[in-house]
């Protein structure tokens, strides 16, 4: 990354896109506090992400930041109800459970609480991630190709849901993707070219 000067304010929807690459995960990363930059600084409601060490950079994650990934990123060996949990638990939450339950029926899982994720198809997996992001109320949601894996019907139905959740909660939303009338939808569409911001309107 080059030259970025990026400022995303609360409640936006911003698109991130490019050719392949061009940075755009990388970007995103970096806005995560996962990569670390060689120089600079990001600033995440009002914290400076790099001026904390790892493990501070976690907990401030863990309360601020929702994931969705283009492979889901789903653990294995625990059902959709667990896997929504973990969050909350990991954060100390008595009430981990009830809230998982709630947002999986707001996703349209609640028939499905006790499936491994193998046993669940894309869409129904790529709504498990959903619902694990947003069952902490983050302040950022940090999608990576959300749709990459998807079918065409699975993947408008997870993106209905992205933006609906975005409204209802308030998130900011940075998306990155491949797909132009996805990033459209977006109040603001950021292009990269060469680790460098190309255009944005």
């Amino acid at each position: 990354m080059r030259d970025i000067d990026l400022e995303v304010r609360a409640g936006e929807a911003l698109a991130i896109v490019g050719a392949s690459g061009s940075g755009k995960s990388t970007l995103l990363a970096i806005l995560a506090g996962l990569d670390t930059p060689t120089r600079g600084s990001v600033t995440l409601d009002g914290t400076d992400l790099f001026a904390l060490d790892e493990d501070a950079r976690a907990a401030l994650r863990g309360r601020t930041v929702g994931f969705v990934f283009q492979s889901f990123q789903l653990l294995p060996a625990l059902t959709a109800l667990e896997n929504v949990m973990l969050p909350l638990e990991l954060a100390g939450r008595a009430d981990a459970e009830d809230a998982a339950r709630a947002i999986l029926a707001r996703v349209g899982l609640a028939e499905r609480l006790g499936h491994y994720p193998k046993h669940l198809s894309g869409g129904e997996q790529q709504r498990v991630a959903l619902a694990r992001a947003f069952v902490v109320r983050p302040t950022l949601l940090l999608a990576d190709e959300p749709t990459g894996s998807l079918d065409a019907a699975s993947g408008e139905s997870v993106i209905e849901l992205i933006f609906e959740l975005n409204r209802s909660y308030g998130t900011t939303l940075v998306m990155v993707t491949h797909d132009e009338p996805l990033a459209q939808r977006c109040a603001r569409v950021v292009r990269l070219a060469a680790g460098r911001i190309a255009q944005t309107k």
